[in-house]
């Protein structure tokens, strides 16, 4: 059921309407949730997940910091005032680890490649650095980060042999990076990733360095179409698992945002082709990526609006873009009472991976509204 405020605010979008809309309030509710669950963790706002304004704010303020992947997401968080950042991503460039390294805000590098290790020490880096470490099995979920060769971190010999390269370099090791999947909803497969992650990095650090950071990444889940990770299955999971001495961190990003989001797009057309109902919205996928991206139909609710001309009763209708192509489709099927030009339809859970991956640029069409509920 969308949120009175949600369908209040859709109704007063000028038309023909095509928006995102963000609760910063809905954020802080699955904030307080996961610190209630891990209590005894740092939590870092995974900002990838979605970087409108209002909710990158209400994480410098609500979270312990946030995880940048990118130089300019770590400008956008400095700016929004985050207490602590967490800089990651494969790729970054010279210019990225120099601004990491005048970064006056308290910030640990998540170093992805021996490459990262010399500019980090020649611009003078002081904070703490955590190699990144693809190891361990696969984990259930949308996107597998380990158990099989991936861009992200270095496996095991490389990981150990860049620790002693740091070290040279007169680098504070902290400890290890170990993010493993995205959106996994088996809390006891998540729990059992987290215990591995920390007993590897207590064997990798021995005689090494003194271990006190170990960040397992995100990947708490939040499919689209409604189900989430157990939280209170994953405290219990978690119950016996202690480091003394050691920060545990956890980066979650969509099981934050994606309730915090909706997508709103009006209907202009509706019609039947070869028996098949299709309602054409003002909108799609350059505006919301992810359902094409992933392959899934995104539930919808429709919110009446003056209809103009025909309308389909008792269908089952795909709900498709405004772009010249048939991949253009934000649901293939969902049963509708009813349905006509200026009705709008609202995805919610969409909060996640929704604007920030889409390809506003093809067709020239204009970009959504932009809207922050209070």
């Amino acid at each position: 059921m969308i949120p009175a405020k949600v369908t209040a605010a859709v109704a007063a979008l000028d038309g023909p309407a095509s928006a995102w809309l963000y609760d910063p309030g809905v954020f802080g509710e699955r904030l307080a949730s996961v610190r209630a669950a891990m209590p005894a963790w740092t939590v870092l706002y995974a900002m990838k997940a979605c970087a409108n304004p209002a909710i990158v704010a209400a994480a410098a303020r609500d979270a312990d910091g946030i995880e940048c992947a990118s130089g300019g997401e770590l400008a956008a968080a400095r700016a929004a005032g985050a207490r602590r950042l967490a800089f990651s991503g494969p790729a970054k460039t010279p210019a990225d680890l120099a601004a990491a390294a005048a970064c006056d805000t308290p910030l640990c590098v998540h170093v992805e490649s021996v490459r990262e290790l010399a500019p980090l020490a020649a611009g003078g880096f002081a904070g703490p650095v955590a190699v990144r470490v693809n190891r361990g099995r696969a984990l259930p979920g949308s996107h597998q980060m380990t158990g099989a060769p991936t861009p992200f971190g270095m496996d095991e010999p490389a990981a150990l042999a860049a620790v002693d390269r740091a070290l040279e370099l007169g680098l504070d090791v902290a400890g290890f990076h170990l993010h493993a999947v995205s959106n996994c909803l088996d809390a006891p497969a998540y729990a059992a990733h987290v215990a591995d992650a920390l007993a590897w990095a207590r064997r990798a650090a021995a005689g090494r360095f003194a271990l006190r950071y170990v960040n397992v990444g995100g990947g708490l889940g939040a499919d689209p179409r409604g189900d989430v990770i157990d939280l209170g299955a994953l405290a219990g999971a978690l119950a016996g698992v202690s480091a003394p001495g050691v920060e545990l961190v956890i980066e979650p990003g969509r099981y934050l945002a994606a309730p915090a989001g909706w997508y709103a797009a009006e209907v202009v057309d509706v019609k039947t082709v070869a028996g098949q109902a299709f309602a054409v919205v003002r909108g799609g996928t350059h505006h919301f990526r992810l359902p094409a991206a992933w392959g899934y139909s995104h539930p919808f609710e429709v919110v009446p609006g003056p209809r103009t001309g025909p309308v389909l009763s008792d269908a089952e209708v795909r709900v498709c873009g405004e772009l010249c192509t048939p991949r253009d489709v934000l649901n293939a099927g969902q049963h509708v009472a009813a349905i006509g030009a200026g009705d709008r339809l609202v995805f919610a859970n969409a909060g996640a991976y929704g604007w920030e991956i889409s390809h506003d640029r093809f067709l020239g069409h204009p970009g959504p509204d932009l809207v922050v509920i209070d």
